[in-house]
């Protein structure tokens, strides 16, 4: 487990932790994946970069599986073992180098240390992945703790990753907040949990899907990733609601 050693909390906040997802909350992990499957695509001098992506989203192997080049390589007539392994090397690279913070993210993960508020990230991603992506963005050395799957053993939006990282953190869900982008697989369960919940509305790609049917709402939606900094000095003194 890897949980680094941090200060003293500040007693005087409410809010004692941070728990951030990773992808689509301090960067943009689409467009970092779609970069690589154009990359692909460049390489094997045929075939649609959007349509690759849609290979990985269907959940067939996971997000981030390799096996989804295969099927799209085998789908369009593509396929050789050496053009596979090349693919690979490409996705992987690409990946990792075309990702990129949003706006704000570093001055207020700097911001955030200073006020000894115990920082931590939870990601479905695996701890090799998860590095990569954070020392890629400098961000590697700015947290308390990354948990990530190969850790908790467990995926959102189930309780038990969430509960993980707060018993792993020593914190109460009340004095904690989650800042993620999926309003099912953060904002629910963290909610569900007692967590303070901040849907960063910034990063998701299809905000109107599937907010009329959620059974619990964001206590906070943030517009920038700059947000939570105004959030964690006024404290609750105003929610900003779906």
């Amino acid at each position: 487990m890897f949980i680094k050693q941090s200060g003293p909390v500040n007693d005087n906040n409410k809010i004692k932790g941070i728990i951030f997802d990773m992808d689509n909350t301090l960067f943009d992990f689409v467009e970092a994946k779609i970069f690589a499957c154009s990359a692909i695509v460049g390489y094997l001098g045929k075939g649609d970069a959007y349509e690759l992506f849609r290979y990985f989203r269907r959940g067939e192997h996971g997000f981030e599986n390799i096996e989804n080049i295969s099927d799209y390589m085998k789908d369009c007539g593509l396929f050789s073992e050496k053009s596979f392994l090349e693919c690979c090397n490409i996705y992987e690279k690409e990946k990792v180098r075309s990702v990129k913070l949003y706006p704000g993210v570093r001055n207020t993960i700097k911001e955030l240390q200073s006020m000894d508020i115990n920082l931590a990230i939870l990601t479905d991603a695996e701890m090799r992945n998860a590095k990569a992506r954070l020392e890629k963005v400098g961000l590697y050395d700015c947290f308390d703790s990354l948990f990530t799957f190969d850790i908790t053993g467990w995926k959102k939006p189930s309780h038990r990753t969430f509960t993980y990282a707060l018993e792993s953190m020593r914190l109460l869900p009340h004095e904690t907040l989650f800042v993620g982008d999926s309003l099912k697989r953060d904002i629910i369960p963290s909610k569900q949990l007692g967590m303070i919940a901040a849907y960063a509305i910034y990063g998701d790609r299809n905000p109107e899907t599937g907010r009329e049917l959620i059974e619990e709402k964001p206590d906070h939606v943030l517009e920038n990733f700059s947000d939570v900094l105004k959030l964690i000095r006024d404290g609750k003194n105003e929610e900003h609601r779906l």
